[in-house]
């Protein structure tokens, strides 16, 4: 008897992500175990890294992994070719797979948007489809490769976002920024909700707080995620080369990988920084995290500001805050909407002798690190995981029962 049939009848979801899982993709991960909890099975397809099965049961979670890799480096063109090998794939199995599980609902995240039309099967046959946009295509199109909003190519790229959101059944986004940009750009106001990618409270809990460090003792900064020239680490490196006189045993600990780390340690060498920056590259699954930025006193978002930024709210801001980590935070729009300057100590995006003097305030006023800490947890209180999680379970039950969202 195939292993199908031997599943008790419980609804079934699958999704959909150009990315590796679990690591490298908590948001898909808090997602699936949110529907688990709630009775469902789910099948994730995605990307299969180099020591990764091609099949594997989680808790309730079948994952399956397509012979794809990701490459950060490359161009538009090559990026491309890597989102439509992927694709093609997907729709394979995602084809496979419904004939013999029968979906309710199949969710497609981004990027890229057109990944959603790998569910044109199940949707002619009746599942309803979730566009799951973890990020704005157009404006991170834009961004990454210096283009304007009004190029030819951004169009070209928010044509299909327009496409994807009108071939889906339901849209969600992460912040309220970007789904106001959704509905101006025609996205129906109803067919558009907000799941904010609040850190789970199961994982990111409060510990008590490091003690403030005495002059003679080491002042530990923290980043982690992927590394760009967008997210601004080497403005980091370059505030810690300024303090270091202050500060002498101040220590930056960067967690993670991407295109801009070998510039990032190449500037720490020219800077004779070794000693202070230390580069984490080890792949942490996310219940390993808190345990890596509890040793920190303070965590960093120096983001520059950019079409792409303005609209991020970072999930690592809201994973240290969520741990009690006083934050130092680049002041973006996206930012500013959700946090104040009683909850971070903002800078000037961009502005490395501002980043300086917030390193310099919480290494010294112990008092204002307690006060961020204390009143950022305003945050947590509103915009926590288990009633976000709820909302968003219910809205794929609505879907699955074929009801209007």
């Amino acid at each position: 008897m195939s292993t199908d049939a031997n599943r008790p009848n419980r609804p079934r979801h699958c999704m959909i992500v150009h990315a590796y899982y679990p690591i490298g993709e908590t948001r898909v991960e808090r997602e699936a175990r949110a529907l688990v909890d709630r009775g469902y099975e789910v099948d994730v397809i995605c990307l299969q890294g180099r020591n990764d099965s091609k099949v594997e049961a989680q808790d309730g979670i079948t994952i399956y992994r397509l012979p794809v890799r990701r490459d950060r480096t490359s161009g538009a063109a090559l990026q491309l070719g890597e989102y439509l090998t992927f694709f093609a794939w997907a729709f394979a199995q995602v084809t496979v797979l419904h004939r013999r599980r029968h979906y309710r609902v199949v969710q497609a995240h981004n990027l890229p948007d057109f990944l959603v039309f790998a569910a044109l099967v199940p949707k002619l046959t009746g599942a309803r489809l979730i566009l799951d946009l973890h990020d704005l295509m157009p404006e991170f199109y834009a961004a990454r490769f210096n283009r304007d909003m009004t190029s030819w190519p951004v169009r070209l790229v928010r044509w299909q976002e327009q496409l994807a959101c009108c071939f889906a059944d339901h849209v969600i986004t992460v912040t309220k920024l970007w789904c106001e940009t959704l509905i101006q750009r025609g996205v129906p106001p109803d067919k558009v909700s907000v799941v904010m990618n609040v850190a789970d409270s199961r994982i990111f809990c409060r510990m008590p707080p490091p003690l403030a460090p005495t002059p003679d003792e080491h002042f530990h900064l923290i980043y982690h995620g992927n590394i760009t020239d967008r997210y601004g680490m080497d403005l980091a490196i370059r505030a810690v080369d300024l303090v270091r006189a202050q500060i002498p045993q101040i220590h930056l600990t960067i967690h993670g990988k991407g295109s801009h780390l070998e510039t990032l340690q190449k500037l720490v060498k020219e800077l004779r920084l070794e000693d202070q920056v230390e580069f984490s590259l080890r792949a942490l699954h996310t219940c390993e995290l808190p345990e890596l930025i509890r040793q920190a006193h303070v965590g960093l978002v120096p983001y520059r500001s950019n079409v792409f930024t303005d609209g991020i709210l970072p999930t690592k801001l809201m994973e240290y805050v969520a741990l009690g980590v006083p934050v130092i935070a680049a002041r973006t729009p996206a930012i500013a909407a959700y946090f104040d300057d009683t909850m971070v100590e903002f800078f000037e995006p961009g502005n490395v002798d501002d980043l300086k003097r917030c390193i310099l305030t919480l290494y010294s006023d112990r008092t204002r690190r307690a006060q961020l800490v204390q009143n950022a947890d305003k945050f947590n209180q509103d915009y926590s995981w288990s009633s976000i999680s709820a909302e968003y379970a219910q809205l794929v039950e609505r879907l699955a029962q074929h009801e209007p969202s």
